[in-house]
């Protein structure tokens, strides 16, 4: 099994994505896989293009399982997504469990460049209050807190080990990728969603 990495992106999200390091360069590519073959992934994209990816030596494949707002424990490492509210609490759109092993990872509150005027804090969950209709946390990072509340409405994902034969025709996938002088991408990392989960924006 390859060594099982997150590849999400922050705009920065690329933490996803994901969601996982701080800044990261590159394009964030989400879409369906077509076909590997070799270490060459094609991919049908979400905004229809058909593109070539060539895989990393090495390259690591992480997985996203749907999760819910009952798997966000106190004291659980989280990224979440979300936009601001008028009494200056965000609404999540995402939300990312993060495993252990990557406690701290990206650890903040920044802009987050998927949404327009949208934040993503990575952090820890200092308290959880249930409401009939979600949640509300309060997340604490080095140096400040916030405030976010939780609804149905809110992506919420976990993080699970994936493997490369998982890259098969119609699996969906996303990654941060280098673009190459012939158009075409290379990555190191690529996060498919397992189960049915939505992967993240």
């Amino acid at each position: 099994m390859k060594r099982f990495r997150l590849a999400l992106a922050l705009p920065v999200f690329a933490l996803v994505g994901g969601i996982a390091a701080a800044q990261a360069p590159g394009t964030r590519l989400r879409g369906t896989v077509e076909r590997m073959q070799g270490m060459s992934l094609e991919l049908k994209a979400a905004d229809g293009r058909d593109i070539k990816v060539a895989l990393a030596p090495g390259f690591s494949v992480g997985g996203m399982v749907a999760a819910k707002g009952s798997d966000i424990a106190k004291g659980s490492f989280i990224g979440v997504g979300a936009k601001p509210q008028p009494d200056g609490t965000l609404l999540a759109v995402q939300v990312v469990i993060f495993p252990e092993s990557m406690r701290g990872t990206g650890e903040g509150h920044r802009p987050w460049g998927v949404l327009p005027d949208a934040t993503m804090t990575n952090a820890t969950v200092a308290e959880t209050v249930s409401r009939v209709d979600g949640a509300n946390l309060v997340l604490n990072y080095p140096g400040g807190e916030q405030k976010v509340a939780i609804t149905p409405e809110a992506t919420i994902l976990m993080a699970a080990p994936a493997e490369a034969s998982e890259l098969k025709p119609g699996a969906q996938v996303a990654m941060t990728a280098n673009r190459q002088a012939d158009g075409s991408y290379s990555t190191s990392r690529v996060t498919v969603a397992k189960a049915g989960a939505k992967l993240p924006l």
